[in-house]
């Protein structure tokens, strides 16, 4: 996990996308490499200790909720496209936590993220 994937200079709008993208990173790692997708709770304390070594921090039930989001899009994704293609997104998602790689696929899925956490919120 490429620690610094969460800017110091970032938005609480942008911590949440941010979140919702990596942890959906690991759970499409985890389910194609390993054949489960971290759990709800698990999926939250990662984000608690992510969120601790940039000095920042959410309450459990928001970080629940974006684990949530982050399930959905795995489910998704998964659901959707073959291993192969499952693979090769898990692998560019990972790869985009380091800031400066630079990925359309990654961009696109960062749009998605946005639209769950749009629509989630009721915008």
């Amino acid at each position: 996990m490429h620690q610094d994937f969460i800017s110091p200079h970032i938005t609480e709008r942008g911590l949440r996308l941010a979140l919702i993208f990596a942890l959906a990173a690991e759970g499409l790692h985890h389910h194609y490499e390993h054949g489960q997708v971290p759990n709800r709770r698990q999926a939250s304390q990662q984000a608690a200790e992510w969120l601790q070594r940039s000095r920042r921090s959410l309450p459990q039930e928001e970080r629940l909720h974006l684990a949530d989001l982050a399930q959905a899009l795995v489910m998704q994704i998964s659901s959707s496209v073959s291993r192969e293609a499952g693979l090769y997104i898990s692998h560019e998602m990972m790869e985009a936590l380091d800031p400066k790689y630079q990925s359309e696929l990654a961009a696109s899925l960062m749009q998605e993220c946005e639209r769950l956490l749009d629509q989630a919120q009721g915008s």
